[in-house]
C-alpha cells in the first residue's frame, strides 16, 4: 500500500472515530500530494517528493505551534503539535548526529573533498543519500565541520 492509499485509508478511519485534529493533518497532507500528483500530471508522487512534502508540512506545524506558545495560545499551540505527531506518525525514523556525522565522514572520503569548494558535492550526494531521514541544516553543520 502507497503513502496516498494509506492516507485515504487513515482519513476513513478519523472520520469513523471523529478524530478532528487527526482529520485535519491528513486531509492537509493529501490535499499536498494531490497538488504534487498534477503538477506534473502523474497519477503517483516520488516516496522522496512526498517524504519532502510531509517534512515540510511537519517544520510547518512545529514552527507555528512555537509561534502560538510565544503569543501565549497554549490551546492553539496543542492543535498545532497533535497535528505535527499525526504527520510525524507517516516520516521516517529521523537519524541521529552520530549517524548523520558517520554518513558525511564516508561521503568525504568516497569523493576526496578537501575544503569548502567541495562542500557542494558533498551536500548533493548527503541529502540524497539521507532524504527524508535527516534535516538539512543539520547535514550542512556537519559538512562544514568536517570540510573546515
Amino acid at each position: 500500500m502507497n503513502l496516498t492509499d494509506q492516507i485515504n485509508q487513515d482519513i476513513k478511519e478519523a472520520m469513523k472515530a471523529r478524530e478532528a485534529e487527526k482529520l485535519a493533518a491528513l486531509r492537509d497532507v493529501k490535499s499536498k500530494l494531490l497538488l504534487e500528483m498534477t503538477k506534473d500530471g502523474s497519477n503517483e508522487v516520488d516516496e522522496g517528493v512526498a517524504m519532502k512534502i510531509l517534512n515540510k508540512l511537519y517544520k510547518q506545524r512545529m514552527e507555528t505551534a512555537q509561534l502560538y506558545k510565544d503569543q501565549g495560545r497554549e490551546d492553539l499551540a496543542e492543535e498545532e503539535i497533535a497535528q505535527a505527531q499525526v504527520i510525524k506518525h507517516y516520516l521516517p525514523e529521523q537519524l541521529d548526529e552520530t549517524k548523520i556525522r558517520e554518513i558525511v565522514s564516508e561521503i568525504v572520503s568516497q569523493t576526496g573533498a578537501s575544503g569548502m569548494g567541495d562542500m557542494g558535492k558533498v551536500m548533493g550526494m548527503a541529502t540524497q543519500k539521507m532524504a527524508g531521514r535527516a534535516d538539512g541544516k543539520v547535514i550542512s553543520g556537519i559538512v562544514r565541520e568536517l570540510l573546515a
